[in-house]
């Protein structure tokens, strides 16, 4: 458990204790001391572990997520990170973390699965072009996401950085501005809306580009008009190659420098997720796909409406 995750969610919502009541052992993890959790979840299962939980954001998750998988151990999700995409797209409560305990005396198991980035696990998505670079930044480092999502349309309309190549399933994103590669599609044009994976175990990749060459596109994307501009594919596996030798990339908001080609393929059906039986998350209404929208999934982070011109 990250006693900082969500602004101190742990500690707000007891889940020490009440974890500790249900039998449960707990290593709470001290900021000022960074630790490797793989290793830590790798030294309880090889202490006779039967059940692998995490209590923080998507990318401790995913971290333990992957060890999990490795040993077919089932996995726990309890939502004390920020914005929790993951346990959303479980279904799971995010208004009360606590309530994720409940997988422990009344559960049932979900097989899902899972991306990888090169060898590294992600639960949710890895981006790359102005998304990968703005995670790198300090602004976005010292919180200043929303600032940076005002001026994406700007970023996008001026091409700087590698230019980038995406190929999956037959079809090819030539020279897109921004990239995400997500653990199974993201929905567009239903009533559950982008932001919400309707399923964890489909077995594909999802694949969304943005390639906008005027103003007047970026303008059209930021109203919500994505039919130019917004390029939606699908893949067991995807190449981001580039004309450098090492990219930025963002791996469920983890910056990282990564050589080129960059690799990123599924692996159907290898995580059991220990899940509560009463679960209360469903699709809700359909939320425009702005940059507001899709900047929530590339950074894992809620951006005001004040945030974006309409």
């Amino acid at each position: 458990m990250n006693p900082r995750s969500g602004g101190g969610k742990v500690g707000r919502y007891d889940l020490v204790a009440k974890a500790r009541a249900l039998g449960a052992e707990v290593a709470v993890l001290d900021p000022a001391h960074p630790l490797d959790v793989a290793e830590l979840a790798r030294r309880a299962v090889a202490r006779g572990a039967d059940l692998l939980g995490v209590a923080g954001g998507d990318g401790t998750q995913a971290e333990v997520a992957g060890v999990a998988a490795g040993h077919g151990l089932p996995f726990m999700v309890i939502c004390a990170g920020t914005r929790n995409h993951f346990a959303m797209d479980l279904g799971l409560d995010r208004d009360d973390p606590s309530t994720g305990l409940d997988a422990l005396t009344d559960g049932v198991e979900l097989r899902v699965d899972l991306g990888l980035i090169g060898e590294r696990v992600f639960v949710n998505n890895a981006s790359f072009g102005v998304y990968a670079a703005v995670v790198r930044s300090p602004a976005y480092r010292d919180g200043k996401v929303p600032t940076i999502l005002r001026e994406l349309p700007d970023l996008l309309t001026h091409r700087n950085g590698p230019r980038l190549t995406v190929r999956a399933g037959g079809a090819v994103i030539d020279a897109p501005q921004a990239v995400l590669v997500s653990n199974n599609p993201y929905q567009l044009g239903d009533a559950a809306g982008l932001g919400r994976r309707a399923r964890l175990d489909s077995g594909v990749l999802g694949v969304l580009g943005i390639n906008v060459d005027n103003a007047a596109q970026a303008a059209g994307l930021l109203r919500g008009h994505h039919a130019r501009g917004l390029t939606t594919l699908a893949g067991h596996e995807v190449v981001v190659d580039a004309d450098a030798p090492h990219i930025p990339v963002g791996v469920d908001g983890e910056a990282l420098q990564l050589p080129t080609p960059v690799k990123c393929r599924i692996s159907p059906g290898v995580l059991r997720v220990r899940v509560p039986r009463d679960r209360p998350g469903t699709p809700g209404t359909k939320p425009s796909v702005d940059w507001r929208t899709l900047g929530r999934l590339a950074f894992g982070l809620d951006v005001p409406s004040s945030g974006v011109d309409h």
